[in-house]
Order: C-alpha cells, then sequence, then structure tokens
C-alpha cells in the first residue's frame, strides 16, 4: 500500500488512518530512494562475505577499543551496526519524525529522488515467523528471548539450508544514540527477502515523499528541533551544524 506525502501534517494524517484501523505497535523508517527494498546491509553487497567473517575482522581490530567488550554476537552486530558495517539488521524507530529526517537529510544527494517512509506493524511481521503469543497478541520479543536466538550469528553459520522470514525485534537502548531515535531493529536470517515482500504485505505501508518535497520538509523538521545533534547526541554533530551556520 502506497500513498504520497508532500509535509509532516500529511504523513500525521496517513499514520492516524493506519492506527485507525490497526492495533499495537507501529515502527517507522526513512530511506533516500523510494526504490531501495527493505533489505538490510549485508544482503546488498555485491561481494559475498558472510557475517562470521566480518565479524570476526571487526572483533580483531575493535575489542581493544570498546569500553566494555560485548558478550554476545547480539551485541557485536549492535555495536557493527553502530559504526556502519553491514550486517543483517535493519534500523527502525517507534518516532515517525526520526524515519522522516532520515528520509530527506541527505536531499543534496538525491536531487532527482523521490524518498519513503515506511510503516511497519511489527508483531504482524512477526506472525509470518509463527512468533505468536496467546496472551499477549502484540507480543514483540528482545534479543534476549528464545525466539530470537535462530537469529544469532553463530546459529545461522550452523544452519545455512535454514531460511527464516525477517522478524521484528527490540534491543536494550544502551547508548544516547539509540535512545534519541528511539531505535528498533528487524532481523533477517538467511533468507534473502524483503519485508514488503513477506507474506500478504499487510503489515507493511509505503509513504513516498516527492523530491520536491524533501527540502520543504527537512525545514519543517528544524523548526521542532529535529536535527542531526537531536538524532546523534555526540560532538561531531555540533561541529556539523556549526559549519551548516557558516555557510
Amino acid at each position: 500500500m502506497e500513498r504520497k506525502v508532500n509535509g509532516i501534517g500529511e504523513l500525521i494524517a496517513a499514520i492516524r488512518e493506519v492506527k485507525a484501523t490497526c492495533n499495537g505497535e507501529i515502527w517507522y523508517r526513512g530511506q533516500a530512494k523510494a526504490e531501495w527494498s527493505l533489505l538490510p546491509g549485508i544482503l546488498r553487497q555485491q561481494r559475498a562475505i558472510s557475517e562470521t567473517t566480518l565479524l570476526s575482522r571487526f572483533k580483531q581490530s575493535a575489542a581493544m577499543l570498546t569500553e566494555s567488550r560485548p558478550t554476545s554476537s547480539f551485541d557485536w552486530i549492535f555495536l557493527m551496526q553502530h559504526y556502519g558495517v553491514p550486517t543483517r539488521l535493519l534500523d527502525w524507530s517507534e518516532n515517525p519524525l526520526v524515519a522522516l529526517y532520515f528520509a530527506v537529510c541527505n536531499s543534496h544527494l538525491h536531487t532527482e529522488d523521490d524518498a519513503a517512509v515506511w510503516l511497519l506493524l511489527p508483531s504482524e511481521l512477526n506472525k509470518n515467523a509463527n512468533i505468536v503469543d496467546k496472551s499477549e497478541g502484540d507480543y514483540i520479543p528482545s534479543f534476549d528471548d528464545d525466539e530470537v536466538s535462530g537469529y544469532s550469528t553463530e546459529s545461522v553459520r550452523q544452519s545455512q539450508r535454514l531460511q527464516l522470514f525477517p522478524i521484528a525485534t527490540i534491543a536494550t537502548r544502551n547508548n544516547a544514540r539509540i535512545q534519541a531515535q528511539m531505535g528498533t531493529f528487524t532481523i533477517h536470517h538467511n533468507k534473502s527477502i524483503p519485508i514488503e515482500t513477506v507474506g500478504d504485505g499487510t503489515h507493511i505501508r509505503k509513504f513516498i515523499i516527492p523530491k520536491e518535497s524533501r527540502d520543504t520538509i527537512l525545514s519543517e523538521l528544524s523548526l521542532l528541533g529535529v536535527n542531526k545533534f537531536s538524532l546523534f547526541p555526540e560532538m561531531e554533530s555540533i561541529g556539523n551544524i556549526l559549519k551548516e551556520m557558516m555557510r
């Protein structure tokens, strides 16, 4: 299901329509190109390198630089994702304005491209992987739960012939960036299937942002205090914002 939105008000109206007909949580993801599928970084790479290899190489150089050593493969891939290494994770947010920012923030690099904000019903996606809790209809597992253990790096490597659907799951927000972005995740298994093509597609909506509206929306977000520093509360963001002021 697709529709165009030209501003924050139209996005809010579209979300209200979805909320009127759907129960449970809603997650959002912004993408700079509307044509991009919902596939994680490692499944978009042309060169076939396993997550196991990437993880080993990352550990080799990153172990001495971490303040506290990750204790599981999930913790390691969160760290890899944080620093831009391709993983099986896709970032989502519980805040639609965060997704909208990521859809339009690099407008100068995509002047000829429409952007998109994807809306996900996480518990509906998980039903395709038979993750259902009868006593809690909108149950979403965390990375500590048994339902997600089969998606660990070790399990994926040991069961390469097994292909499970991607699922939605929550992680501990253990750094300022993921907290500011109200971050959540989906994680793929061995099955290279875009999230929008899973099952009958009723778990997903796509809002197209025309290229002509990108700069206007970015200005609207700035008026609401949604900017690089609010989503990346780090020293580098302060420097970037001040440099923008000088232009």
